[in-house]
């Protein structure tokens, strides 16, 4: 068994700088969804629910840290023999098992009191995150489909956090269309991963060996189906509620949008959302497109 010995410069300058990288603060980039249901109900005018909305994306940054580091500290003995996962600060010893630990406890304790303080409903949907992404951490990313649900779900709690913290009724359709969007981003990137095994052998998680492309093609689709359709009913939704012609508008980029990401996953390595959407200009294009026709729809008098 061999295993890869970092250097200074692969695991950063200390236990501090190892500590900030076992964190991962790029994956913070998911908390604005937190954003999402103020965005969408006129609510960032309010300067209370912008603060409670930078609440809820803190509380939830401290949440997903913690987790990070429960798993990284659970997997350190597989990490260790992984070729790229043997660089994480944990596994490459730069922080140890026990403080990281402790950090994920402290995190996890903020996280709740922080939101307990500004409002217990966002109290509630920090608790179920966390008890669900602890399961994952424990053994359920080893269980084909349920993975996938519980990688789902971040997604969707994050958006409802948005809206208890900042005290909005959400709608049905609005929590379908995150739902549904969030399936469809994750199993695309499942889909793109067996790919990528079925292609050139290259290690993947346990649970991937029990799903075939056609299996998370089917999901994929259904998913995108529902998306599509459930963010059309929302659209038409508002349409009614506020008179404006944007929120129909708002249908063409992304519907347009989502097929323009189906085509990135589908012809590229696996990779992360956030890093298919930044390396594509003209799905940004679309993304920056569809947002602007639904802040005219929301904030244009």
């Amino acid at each position: 068994m061999i295993t890869l010995t970092p250097t200074v410069e692969e695991t950063g300058s200390g236990v501090a700088a190892g500590l900030i990288r076992a964190v991962r603060p790029r994956q913070w980039v998911k908390n604005v969804l937190v954003l999402a249901a103020p965005f969408a109900s006129g609510g960032l005018t309010d300067p209370v629910v912008i603060a409670r909305s930078v609440v809820a994306f803190v509380v939830f940054a401290m949440a997903a840290s913690a987790i990070y580091l429960v798993n990284d500290a659970r997997d350190v003995a597989e990490d260790r023999v992984h070729p790229t996962k043997c660089r994480r600060p944990i596994a490459a010893g730069i922080v140890p098992v026990p403080l990281a630990i402790g950090v994920a406890v402290a995190l996890v304790l903020g996280s709740l009191g922080m939101a307990l303080v500004t409002d217990p409903r966002l109290a509630l949907v920090i608790g179920v995150y966390l008890a669900v992404q602890t399961g994952y951490c424990l053994g359920l990313k080893d269980q084909p489909v349920i993975d996938i649900a519980i990688v789902s779900s971040g997604f969707l709690l994050r958006a409802i956090a948005g809206g208890a913290a900042a005290g909005i009724a959400l709608s049905q359709w609005f929590l379908l269309a995150t739902a549904f969007g969030s399936l469809f981003m994750v199993a695309g990137k499942r889909y793109a991963e067996v790919r990528l095994f079925e292609s050139t052998g290259a290690q993947i998680r346990k649970a991937l060996t029990c799903y075939s492309a056609s299996y998370l093609r089917f999901v994929w689709t259904l998913a995108a189906t529902v998306l599509v359709t459930t963010y059309g009913l929302w659209a038409f939704e508002m349409n009614a509620r506020t008179e404006s012609i944007w929120p129909l508008i708002s249908m063409v980029p992304f519907a347009v949008g989502v097929l323009r990401y189906a085509v990135d996953v589908d012809g590229t390595a696996a990779g992360e959302p956030e890093g298919v959407v930044l390396g594509d200009r003209m799905l940004l294009a679309l993304g920056v497109s569809w947002a602007c026709a639904l802040a005219l729809a929301v904030y244009l008098p």
